[in-house]
C-alpha cells in the first residue's frame, strides 16, 4: 500500500460527510417542530400526537431493511440515495404545504403523505450511506475507525444546526405568549431546503469522488456471478412460514391486545426476523451463542431508546409548557432544547473515547454488556433528576431549564456508554454471511424502541385536552361573542379563577345542535386552564362552560369554535394513575433502572456466550 495512500483521507468521504450532514438537517429540523405542530397547529391532544410521532420515528427505522435489500440485489448505494433523497424532499414539501393549510383536513392530509414519503425515502437512504464510507478505503485500511468519527461529526453536526434553524423559524409567539401556528410552515420549508442541498451535491460530485483508491466507482448496482445468484436462492418455504406468522402476530397484537396497526406491524416483524435467523440450520453452537447476546442486547435497547426519544415528544411538551425558558428577556423556543443532546456528544464524544482507550490499555475496558447496562443507569438517573425537579411542582409552575437541560446532560453521558457500542457489537458477533441482516434486527429493536416511545409519550398528564372542532350558528356566535375574558385572565398570571357564562350543550360530530345559555349563571374556570387554552389558539377571546365545568366553548373563527375537555382523565400505566409530571417522569425511572439492574446481573454470562469477542 503506498505512503500517498495512506496520507489523508479521500476527498469522497467529505462528500458522504456533508450529503448525511444535511440530510440529519432535514430530519432533526422536522421533528423538532412535529409533535408542536400537531398539537398546536392541527391541534392534536398530546397523547394523539405521541402515538403519530412513535408511528413516525419507528417505520424510520423498519424501512431500511427494505431500502438495504434493493441496494444489495439490484439498485447499488448511489441509486438508493438518489431515489430515497427524492422521497424525503418531496415528504418534507408536503410538510410544508400542511403547515401552509393547517386545517383539520387539508392539513392533516397533507401531512400523512409528506409522512409516508419521508419513512419511505429514509429505508432507501439511510441504511446506504454509511455503507459507502467503508468501500472508499483498501481492506485492512486504519483509517476507517477515524473515518467513521468524522463521518459521525456530520451527523451530529447536522443534529445540532437543525433545531436552530428549523426550530427558531417555525416555532414563533405573539406579544401575549400565544404560539403562531402560520409559522410551522417555515420550518418545515428549511428542512425541505437541507434535503435538497444534500441530494444535489450528491448527485452533482457523486461521480468525481466517491471512488475507491483504485479509482472504481463506488455504490454501483451489484453484478452477481452464477454462483452467487445460485447462493441467494429464497427459500420460498421458510419465507411463508415467516409471513404467516407475522400475519398471526399482528393479529394477536391489533385484535386482541388493542394496539395500532403500525404497532401491530413493528412488533411482530420484529419477533419473526429473529426467530427466522436463529433457526437457521447452518449456525454452529458458538455462532448461535453469539447472535443470542446481540438478541438479548437488543431487547434491553428498546427500554433505553423508549425512554431517550421522549426528547422529541413529552420532552417537548414539558419545555413548552413548564419550563422557564426566558433568558436575559429572550424566550427561547422550546424546540431548542434539542440541539442540547447533540451539543453534548460534540463536547464529550472525545472524553469517552480517551477514557475507554485508557481502560483498554490498563485491561480494564468493560465488556460491551455492561457498558450498555452503565449506559440505561444514566437514563435512569437523567430521569430521577428531572422527577426530583418537577416534585410537589404546580401545573401552572414553571421550572428551571436546569432540570431538563441537566437531563439531557446525563442521558448524552449514558448515550456514549451504550449507542456506539451496538453497532460495533454486531459487527464483531455476526457471522459474515448474516451481518446484513442482523444489522436490520438492531435497527428493528430501534423501530420497536421509537414506537414504544411514543406510546409512552401518550401518558403525559393533560391538564386540558381539545375534543374536536365543530361549526355554530351565527345565533349561537353572538352568545360567546358577548361573553369577552380580559386579555389579562388568558395571558397574565396563572393564579386563581375567573367565572364565566354557563351554557347547556348538546353537539354531534359536525356541528353544535344545542347551545343555550342557562340564565344567568356562572361558573368559576382555572385561569390556569383558560391560558394554556389561550397559548393552543390565540383567537380564543371568549368562551362559556358547561354546568358541571367539564367541557369549555372556545371561539375560532365564524364559523368553527373548539370544545375542550377542562377535566381529561388522567392516563394509566400497569394499573397505576399518572396524576402529574413527577408520577410520569418515575415510569422512565423505574423502566430503565430495572433494566439496567437486570443486564448489569447478566452481564458476566454474556460475555461468556460472546467467546472472546467481548
Amino acid at each position: 500500500m503506498s505512503d500517498q495512500v495512506q496520507k489523508g483521507h479521500p476527498k469522497g468521504l467529505y462528500l458522504l460527510y456533508f450529503t448525511e450532514m444535511w440530510e440529519r438537517f432535514s430530519y432533526y429540523g422536522m421533528r423538532a417542530i412535529f409533535t408542536l405542530y400537531m398539537v398546536n397547529a392541527l391541534l392534536f391532544d398530546k397523547a394523539f400526537a405521541s402515538k403519530i410521532y412513535g408511528s413516525y420515528t419507528g417505520l424510520v427505522y423498519l424501512t431500511p431493511l427494505l431500502g438495504g435489500y434493493v441496494a444489495d440485489r439490484y439498485w447499488g448505494n448511489r441509486k438508493s440515495i438518489i431515489f430515497g433523497g427524492i422521497l424525503m424532499a418531496i415528504g418534507q414539501f408536503f410538510m410544508f404545504m400542511s403547515g401552509s393549510n393547517y386545517d383539520a383536513t387539508t392539513g392533516t392530509t397533507f401531512m400523512y403523505i409528506g409522512l409516508g414519503f419521508l419513512i419511505f425515502g429514509n429505508g432507501f437512504f439511510k441504511p446506504n450511506i454509511s455503507t459507502m464510507v467503508g468501500q472508499l478505503y483498501p481492506e485492512g485500511d486504519r483509517r476507517v475507525d477515524s473515518a467513521f468519527t468524522i463521518f459521525y461529526q456530520g451527523i451530529n453536526l447536522g443534529a445540532l444546526l437543525a433545531p436552530i434553524v428549523c426550530g427558531s423559524l417555525g416555532e414563533q409567539y405573539d406579544a401575549n405568549g400565544s404560539i403562531q401556528p402560520a409559522a410551522f410552515k417555515y420550518g418545515f420549508l428549511a428542512a425541505c431546503i437541507g434535503m435538497i442541498i444534500s441530494l444535489i451535491a450528491f448527485i452533482i460530485l457523486k461521480n468525481k469522488f466517491i471512488i475507491r483508491p483504485d479509482g472504481s466507482a463506488v455504490g454501483l448496482a451489484p453484478v452477481k456471478t452464477p454462483e452467487e445468484k445460485a447462493g441467494a436462492k429464497i427459500n420460498i418455504t421458510k419465507v411463508m412460514i415467516g409471513l404467516a406468522t407475522i400475519l398471526g402476530l399482528y393479529f394477536l397484537f391489533n385484535q386482541i391486545l388493542g394496539m395500532d396497526e403500525i404497532a401491530g406491524v413493528i412488533f411482530s416483524c420484529c419477533i419473526v426476523l429473529p426467530a427466522l435467523i436463529i433457526t437457521d440450520g447452518s449456525l454452529t453452537k458458538q455462532e448461535k451463542d453469539r447472535i443470542w447476546v446481540i438478541f438479548i442486547i437488543a431487547f434491553f435497547v428498546i427500554f433505553f431508546w423508549s425512554a431517550f426519544e421522549q426528547a422529541g415528544a413529552s420532552l417537548t411538551f414539558f419545555a413548552q409548557e413548564q419550563t422557564d425558558r426566558n433568558i436575559f428577556g429572550w424566550n427561547m423556543p422550546a424546540s431548542l432544547f434539542q440541539i442540547f443532546n447533540a451539543a453534548f456528544i460534540v463536547l464529550l464524544a472525545p472524553v469517552a473515547v480517551s477514557i475507554w482507550g485508557y481502560l483498554g490499555k490498563k485491561g480494564k475496558e468493560p465488556s460491551s454488556p455492561l457498558k450498555q447496562s452503565m449506559g440505561l443507569l444514566f437514563l435512569a438517573l437523567g430521569y430521577l433528576f428531572i422527577a426530583w425537579g418537577v416534585s410537589g411542582v404546580e401545573p401552572w409552575q414553571k421550572v428551571s431549564m436546569v432540570w431538563l437541560v441537566g437531563l439531557y446532560l446525563i442521558h448524552t453521558i449514558g448515550e456514549l456508554c451504550l449507542s456506539p457500542i451496538g453497532l460495533s457489537m454486531v459487527v464483531k458477533l455476526a457471522p459474515a454471511r448474516f451481518v446484513s441482516l442482523l444489522m436490520g434486527v438492531w435497527f428493528m429493536s430501534t423501530a420497536t424502541a421509537n414506537k414504544f416511545a411514543g406510546e409512552l409519550s401518550a401518558l403525559y398528564p393533560e391538564e386540558v385536552k381539545i375534543e374536536k372542532q365543530v361549526s355554530i350558528s351565527p345565533a349561537q356566535l353572538q352568545l360567546l361573542s358577548s361573553s369577552l375574558i380580559p386579555n389579562e385572565v388568558l395571558t397574565g398570571e396563572p393564579k386563581g379563577v375567573y367565572a364565566l357564562p354557563v351554557v347547556n350543550l348538546e353537539s354531534t360530530d359536525k356541528s353544535i345542535s344545542t347551545l343555550a345559555p342557562a340564565g344567568d349563571s356562572r361558573l368559576e374556570v382555572s385561569r390556569y386552564h383558560l391560558k394554556l387554552i389561550k397559548g393552543a389558539n390565540g383567537k380564543f377571546v371568549s368562551g362559556a362552560v358547561t354546568a358541571d365545568g367539564q367541557f369549555l366553548v372556545a371561539n375560532r373563527d365564524n364559523e368553527v369554535v373548539d370544545i375542550w375537555n377542562l377535566k381529561p382523565e388522567k392516563p394509566t400505566f400497569l394499573g397505576m394513575k399518572v396524576e402529574n409530571l413527577y408520577d410520569f417522569f418515575m415510569i422512565f425511572f423505574w423502566m430503565a433502572g430495572v433494566a439496567a439492574v437486570l443486564l448489569f446481573s447478566i452481564h458476566r454470562w454474556l460475555k461468556k456466550m460472546m467467546h472472546g469477542k467481548g
